[in-house]
């Protein structure tokens, strides 16, 4: 079952990424065109995951869930925004 995507996978996921979404949209930036900008992208793609979900179409809600943290990854390795927590961002100190 490693393989597959659960509810639980899914789900956690969802808060992982909520978190991020938080922690960077609450965070100082010295590019705040640019925060909002990826901001934007990461809540379109949540939006969209949420969707696919209540189409019970869990492939594609991973699938923008996983674009939309890459947006949040990305934004704080280019330091967009100021976050320092390495268990909702990848590649933090």
């Amino acid at each position: 079952m490693k393989d597959k995507i659960t509810e639980e996978k899914l789900k956690k996921y969802f808060d992982i990424t909520r978190e991020a979404f938080k922690k960077a949209k609450e965070a100082d930036s010295d590019n705040p065109e640019e925060k909002k900008a990826i901001l934007e992208m990461v809540e379109n793609y949540i939006s969209d995951a949420e969707h696919f979900a209540e189409k019970e179409d869990v492939v594609n809600a991973f699938a923008a869930l996983a674009y939309a943290h890459g947006w949040l990854d990305a934004g704080a390795k280019l330091k967009i925004y100021d976050v320092k927590d390495s268990r909702l961002f990848a590649g933090i100190d």
